[in-house]
């Protein structure tokens, strides 16, 4: 019997009870090195499902059973052939773009990107001899004409982006990437699987932090890489082996217990937030407000025919500048002042002096008066009543 609910895959894919014992948890195996089955004689074949893409065990950088427990439910997760497990999605970027990408080689990122994406292509890809392009994934007609001035290796997307929560149109952002030879990368990182499945809109890999919505508790730091093709996932497969930038057991156990409540979580986030939105579109001291699910947003309706929900991430600009927002991020109690997000608790940050400081002076500079939040769980009344109070 094949079961496809989401809620289904988060609990069990990948979750088998342990062979040994019958625990209905995948066990921690917190170990560096396994016994040998003889010279070459790898272990691990008899351990199940977490084990089908390798040969055994030999060393924890290469594999480990809690992390492949962790790989087959992600890719289940995102309907793909195979997912890789990082220390962090910014080492689940650099992969990705180390096994697609050659000196020379030319990608397009979008104009409103994450600042530590920015920072990885700007100061670190850069210098290995990658181009970049800026442009507004949100506009098909500019990522075609920027495809057509030169050629691309890759498009990476953001949908949406960190921090201005712009939507991109995935499925037709593949045909042109297809058309043009290029590879299409989904960060899915703000919306997380369960609101949106690039790869069965054409995407040809899909990359998070899973420090946010999936492990979803501000607890543990990892990245994930998720594709169509088991080629590259070989490569992937290759490539974290020979750098070292697999994730550590411990790290990968919780993260998969965070994935098995992400359906339940999301489905808050999206209710609270959409409050939240709400209520500063109403707010006088508010200059304009950024989230996907109000009518308004330019990319609201991309939004509804690709996404199951519109996330737990707002952003807003006061109409009384920078200072004040700087005065409201620390004028609210229980939004928490901090970097991150996708927790069960919630944040709030000045992008332009903390998550995107590495921005300032480029294209993807963002507006010194933007407030981004990531809204939590708690009871939304509350939230509501200390961003009132913060608002003043």
């Amino acid at each position: 019997m094949r079961h496809d609910g989401f809620e289904t895959l988060a609990i069990h894919a990948g979750q088998q009870a342990d062979p040994a014992t019958g625990a209905v948890v995948p066990p921690i195996y917190q170990v560096s090195t396994y016994k040998q089955d003889g010279v070459g004689g790898l272990r691990g074949k008899e351990l199940g499902a977490a084990a089908r893409w390798i040969e055994g065990y030999e060393y924890s950088r290469t594999d480990n059973p809690t992390r492949g427990a962790l790989e087959e439910c992600l890719a289940a997760l995102e309907g793909g052939a195979r997912c890789l497990a990082f220390a962090s999605g910014m080492a689940a970027a650099d992969a990705l773009i180390r096994a697609v990408c050659r000196p020379g080689d030319h990608a397009l990122i979008p104009h409103d990107a994450y600042g530590g994406t920015f920072r990885l292509f700007d100061k670190v890809l850069a210098g290995s001899g990658l181009s970049y392009l800026p442009v507004p994934m949100s506009d098909a007609g500019a990522v075609r004409d920027a495809l057509a001035a030169r050629p691309a290796r890759l498009v990476w997307v953001e949908t949406p982006t960190n921090p201005l929560l712009s939507i991109a149109d995935i499925a037709a952002l593949h045909h042109l990437a297809a058309d043009a030879g290029a590879l299409l990368v989904v960060d899915n990182t703000f919306a997380s699987p369960y609101l949106q499945q690039p790869l069965a809109l054409g995407a040809d890999a899909v990359v998070h932090s899973t420090t946010k919505y999936i492990g979803g508790h501000s607890d543990v730091v990892g990245g994930a890489v998720v594709v169509a093709d088991p080629e590259l996932a070989e490569r992937l497969y290759f490539l974290r082996n020979a750098v070292g930038s697999a994730p550590g057991p411990f790290d990968a156990w919780l993260t998969l217990r965070g994935a098995k409540t992400l359906a339940v979580r999301m489905d808050r986030h999206c209710a609270n937030a959409a409050r939240i939105a709400d209520m500063l579109t109403a707010h006088p001291a508010v200059a304009a407000v950024y989230y996907p699910g109000l009518a308004s947003h330019p990319g609201h309706e991309v939004a509804v025919k690709q996404m199951r929900g519109f996330g737990g991430m707002v952003s807003f600009r006061l109409r009384a500048g920078a200072a004040e927002a700087l005065a409201v991020c620390g004028r609210t109690r229980l939004f928490t002042l901090g970097e991150s997000l996708g927790g069960v608790e919630s944040l709030i940050e000045h992008p332009a002096r903390m998550t995107h400081a590495s921005t300032a002076g480029s294209p993807l500079e963002v507006p010194a008066d933007l407030i981004r939040l990531s809204v939590g769980i708690e009871s939304c009344d509350d939230l509501i009543e200390d961003l009132r109070m913060a608002l003043g």
